[in-house]
């Protein structure tokens, strides 16, 4: 068993697995996940039920589907929590309406603390990220990961696929968010090479923060998987 964990939230999981389908990959709706996919567990387990999100459907769509009451950012609406996401359209107005949210009681959630992610061969800003450094400016707050590489997201995943996170490997691409999850969370850590993490990205972190296996890709690592069950 496996899932498909992006830190993404410009589209629900469930498009994005529409879209992993229609490219070639017989990836069902369950499999995929989104910071969104671990909010819900979060927001629930810290009993709230109302939810100011600063993002698009990516991220109010799966929270509305699981029951919370999901607010817009506007001035005057109060709010259990706020959840920082993708959200290019951001206004001063936004902003206000999620600190007077937090000045009076709502905890703050992003989706990443991750600076960029890769666009077309490029990059872009991380939104969750610079809209949380406002509001934590501002207001004074702590903010709570609930994306990679937070245990929140790895603890997700492993609820998701009925195990402990200390019996899943994680396999991700970027040092900064697969590899320290999987030790956050005592998993096994693999790197491919596929993508931000060159094998010597690893070279200058202690031996701890290292990835348990490093390989070229995940064809790779199937073809290693295969040899151990002798098929």
């Amino acid at each position: 068993p496996f899932v498909v964990f992006t830190n993404g939230t410009t589209r629900t999981p469930a498009r994005l697995a529409g879209t992993m389908r229609e490219i070639g990959f017989g990836l069902p709706d369950e499999a995929m996940m989104t910071p969104a996919s671990s909010a819900v567990r979060v927001l629930r387990r810290a009993g709230h039920e109302r939810v100011m999100v600063l993002g698009g459907p990516g991220l109010t769509s799966p929270l509305a589907e699981a029951g919370f009451d999901v607010v817009p950012p506007a001035v005057g609406t109060a709010a259990d929590a706020v959840l920082a996401g993708w959200f290019p359209e951001f206004t001063m107005p936004a902003l206000e309406a999620a600190c007077h949210a937090v000045w009076d009681g709502a905890t703050l959630y992003s989706a990443s603390q991750t600076p960029f992610f890769a666009v077309d061969g490029s990059r872009a800003l991380g939104t969750s990220r610079a809209i949380s450094a406002m509001i934590t400016s501002l207001t004074g707050c702590a903010v709570r990961v609930v994306g990679k590489p937070s245990l929140d997201a790895l603890r997700s995943a492993a609820e998701r696929l009925g195990a402990s996170p200390a019996r899943l490997a994680v396999v991700g691409d970027d040092p900064q968010l697969e590899v320290p999850m999987a030790h956050r969370g005592r998993s096994l850590a693999i790197a491919v090479q596929t993508g931000l993490g060159a094998a010597a990205a690893y070279d200058t972190l202690p031996v701890s923060r290292r990835p348990h296996l490093c390989v070229r890709g995940v064809d790779e690592l199937l073809e290693m998987l295969r040899g151990a069950d002798g098929g």
